[in-house]
Formats: structure tokens, C-alpha cells, sequence
């Protein structure tokens, strides 16, 4: 397990560092430290660490801030959030960013070993989950033009896109794109897209890789009745029945 800590207090940035090298195992690692949280940012866009112990209130970019940015960027990155403030507010608002455990200074070696324990769990059924294949394993063998597309779309669904847009891309017109899209993939590129969107926004409440408010807007929608009409017309239930199935299945496990 690769492990990173983002704390802007020296004595407390080498007080958990010591705490984590004592209870981590031999192949864990720390494999950064950051004292403020836009460095911190840059360093887990570069290092991609498996977990990032993190503080509250720091420069520039404060913990919850940090991890928001880092959901933007697609990332998977597991947070332990610490604070000195036991307040309910921020541990709220590390919940809904999907924070596997909330610690308050000063830490303890309990405290740690039961962090270090709750993200291994998390870890182990994550890796359990079987990898998506790509939008081009998915289709292997289809025309170069559409493959392009569907690389477009993995990159870009989260904005706007259209199909006369891409055709222009492309370098083909509009008719021929819809065509050409339609004789590859199955069906037209506005019902693949919508339904893409919709797979992205599973994943996301499943994995809890973003609140449950910005789901809509990360996938593509602008408007978030439209998203769980279309959510509900692509899954048969509401955003609301699918979390609390999914809830249900994992305890499950």
C-alpha cells in the first residue's frame, strides 16, 4: 500500500509519519508528504498514492477542497481526513466525499491501526471488483473513425458533446458520422452516449467517487431532474433505489 500525508504542522506531519511506519506492514510505504494541500494536490495527480492521510485546515487548499479537486481528476485515492475540530460539520462533509475514516488530533496508535485497517478492507473489495473493459475492448475491430469517437466520448463525457461536433472532428459529415456510429456500435450515438452517461454515474454512487449531488454534473447533465428521469428510464429505478440496492448488495458481501 502506497501511503501519503498532507499536513502543514511539522511536529504532527512526523508524529503520524512515525505512527504509520510502526503500524503499517513491510510492504507498505509512504511514498510522499506535503505540507500544504495545492502541493498535496500535484503530488497525487503525479504519484497516484493508494491512500493520503489528510488535514483539515491548511494552506492555500484546505483537506475537503483537496479531495474535491481530486475526484475532478478521475482519481480513485482513498482519505483518511484529520482535524483537530471534532466538529459533525466536517465530518458530514468527508462522508459525502466518500473519506474512509475521520480522525481527530491527537492521534493515537488505535486510532491509526484502525484507519490502516478500514482502508485495506476497502482496498481488498475494490480490487475484488472486476476492471471495466474500455469503450475500445468493449468493440474490438470497429472502424478507426468510431474508435476515435469512443475515445473522445471516455474523455469527454462529462461535457458537452454532440454528434456534429465530433463528426467535425472527425473530418466527415454529420450523416455519414450517425451512420457509421450506428452500423458499429448497434445503436445511435445519442442513445450510446446517454446510456454511458448513466453507466459512469453507477459507478460513481457504487464507488462513492463523488457526492451524491454532483453526479449529474460530472456526468454530462445540466439539469438534475432531467438526469434521474433518464437514470430511471436507463436502470428501471430512481437514483434513490439504486443507492439503497447497492447499499443492501455490499453488506451483502
Amino acid at each position: 500500500m502506497r501511503m501519503m500525508i498532507i499536513e502543514d504542522e511539522q511536529r504532527a506531519r512526523r508524529g503520524l509519519k512515525g505512527l504509520l511506519l510502526a503500524t503499517a506492514e513491510e510492504q507498505d510505504e509512504i511514498v510522499a508528504e506535503a505540507s500544504n494541500g495545492k502541493d498535496g494536490l500535484e503530488l497525487i495527480k503525479t504519484l497516484k498514492p493508494d491512500v493520503v492521510f489528510t488535514d483539515i485546515e491548511m494552506p492555500y487548499i484546505n483537506g475537503l477542497e483537496l479531495i474535491k479537486n481530486v475526484r475532478k481528476e478521475g482519481l480513485t485515492t482513498i482519505f483518511v481526513i484529520i482535524s483537530a475540530y471534532a466538529e459533525f460539520e466536517y465530518a458530514r462533509s468527508a462522508i459525502s466525499l466518500g473519506v474512509t475514516e475521520y480522525l481527530v488530533k491527537p492521534l493515537i496508535m488505535e486510532d491509526v491501526e484502525q484507519a490502516l485497517e478500514s482502508v485495506k478492507k476497502r482496498m481488498k473489495k475494490t480490487d475484488m471488483r472486476e476492471k471495466p473493459k474500455s469503450l475500445a475492448e468493449r468493440y474490438p475491430g470497429i472502424h478507426p473513425v468510431i474508435l476515435c469517437a469512443l475515445r473522445k466520448i471516455e474523455k469527454n463525457y462529462g461535457s458537452s458533446l454532440s454528434q456534429k461536433e465530433l463528426a467535425e472532428e472527425l473530418g466527415i459529415s454529420q450523416e455519414y458520422f450517425s451512420s457509421l456510429f450506428t452500423k458499429n456500435i448497434g445503436e445511435s450515438f445519442v442513445k450510446f452516449l446517454r446510456n454511458y452517461r448513466i453507466e459512469i454515474a453507477k459507478s460513481l454512487y457504487s464507488n462513492g467517487g463523488a457526492p451524491k449531488e454532483e453526479v449529474p454534473y460530472r456526468v454530462g447533465f445540466s439539469d438534475e431532474k432531467y438526469f434521474n428521469r433518464v437514470f430511471k428510464d436507463v436502470t428501471g429505478m430512481s437514483v434513490g433505489e439504486y443507492i439503497r440496492q447497492n447499499r443492501k448488495n455490499e453488506q451483502k458481501s
